[in-house]
């Protein structure tokens, strides 16, 4: 279910620009673009002829590496989500938010073709809700509560092929306070 909220920033997919979509929804600003993700392909692969961290036509579809190194420019860290581990296990207060590639249909016009690709959306929490902030989608969609959080994340991991990011402060990731004690 889509609410309009001027105080939740969401930018729209334009190309194959969703990582950076991603990164600037999950950081609730527009910080990333996509010289500053070509930028981040130069330093990763400086060498290579042919990045192998976007798509050989320079449209974008960048790769988790990309993610990785522009969270890190904010202070921030990736932190891969083991999906044997139960939801229930994440302690949410240390969560800034979620990066996820989930798989997504082609469409050319109306028409859905039998071919799914991957796709980068966020999730984060603005305001005391947590919000689906695909860029596909016309704007943000509140999903609730940290216990409709999970469901939604369940059913987001469930899908195959599907990986899930957590985007957490540096010390968290450092100290692993993204997982509960217990």
């Amino acid at each position: 279910m889509c609410e309009p909220g001027p105080e939740v920033f969401h930018e729209k997919q334009r190309l194959e620009l969703c990582a950076i979509h991603a990164l600037n929804n999950v950081l609730q600003e527009r910080i990333f673009s996509k010289e500053a993700a070509d930028d981040i392909c130069k330093r990763l692969s400086p060498e290579s002829r042919v990045n192998p961290h976007r798509s050989f036509l320079g449209t974008g579809n960048y790769d988790v590496n990309v993610i990785m190194a522009a969270l890190q420019s904010q202070g921030l860290a990736a932190v891969w989500w083991d999906k044997r581990r139960s939801l229930d296990s994440l302690c949410l207060e240390r969560v800034f938010g979620f990066i996820l590639n989930i798989p997504s249909l082609v469409l050319l016009g109306f028409l859905s073709l039998p071919i799914k690709r991957r796709h980068w959306i966020a999730v984060r929490q603005v305001n005391g809700s947590y919000y689906n902030l695909d860029s596909k989608l016309k704007g943000p969609a509140r999903i609730g509560s940290g216990t409709e959080l999970r469901k939604f994340l369940e059913e987001q991991i469930s899908q195959e092929p599907c990986e899930m990011l957590l985007v957490v402060q540096r010390e968290v990731e450092d100290d692993g306070s993204w997982m509960n004690p217990n």
